[in-house]
């Protein structure tokens, strides 16, 4: 959904489509180690909160616990199909999403997070997740965000679909749709910029930050 690889801001979109009309084979969607995709993951966050924090990765069959973490906080490389199901970059295989959620935030947004990760690995097609997203909503399966939940993705190695590479290094914050009004999003000075993914999703505010995880500064 996160991704964390939600559709970003028109401008810092590419201009071509990576995207495919159908999930390909699981292979280009998996890393080649599972020491890679852990070092990934954790470079979402600043290391005195990664170090800490649980670590999944993905198989065949979905995302599994890689370490056990003692904070709270869950590091993760997302894919794909975390975008809206409108997204033409749904399927992308290249897309990694470096995300790692506070402790509120793994309440409500890791649960989808897992199960899409079954439906799209299981075959389900774009359509078929989205109608399973609305009954798993219907059934509170899937909940509002919890109040507080924000994502720290400060990865400068994540490849986000829409920029072909990084982007800005921030924070994200998931929000219930109706309160988008009450962050000032994409108003002309305003820090914060909101991704409106549709009803089924947690709204992101997202803040860019002026450094990456490991301290280094960021473009501006």
């Amino acid at each position: 959904m996160l991704l964390a690889t939600a559709a970003l801001p028109a401008m810092v979109r590419a201009a071509t489509s990576e995207g495919l009309p159908t999930r390909g084979p699981i292979a280009p969607y998996l890393m080649p180690s599972r020491r890679a995709e852990i070092a990934l993951a954790r470079s979402a966050a600043p290391p005195s909160i990664a170090a800490h924090a649980t670590v999944l990765v993905l198989t065949r069959r979905g995302f599994v616990t890689a370490v056990k973490g003692t904070n709270g906080f869950v590091c993760v490389v997302e894919r794909s199909w975390t975008a809206p199901f409108n997204d033409t970059e749904f399927w992308n295989p290249k897309e990694r999403g470096p995300d790692c959620y506070n402790p509120p935030a793994t309440r409500t947004e890791i649960p989808q997070l897992l199960q899409e990760a079954k439906w799209a690995l299981g075959g389900l097609t774009r359509q078929q997740m989205e109608e399973r997203t609305k009954l798993a909503f219907a059934d509170r399966m899937f909940k509002p965000p919890y109040p507080g939940a924000f994502g720290f993705m400060l990865s400068k190695m994540g490849y986000l679909n829409h920029a072909h590479g990084p982007w800005y290094p921030h924070i994200m914050f998931f929000i219930p749709r109706d309160q988008i009004g009450n962050w000032a999003p994409n108003l002309k000075n305003s820090p914060t910029i909101a991704v409106d993914r549709g009803p089924y999703f947690s709204t992101l505010i997202m803040v860019p930050v002026p450094a990456w995880s490991d301290g280094s500064p960021a473009p501006h």
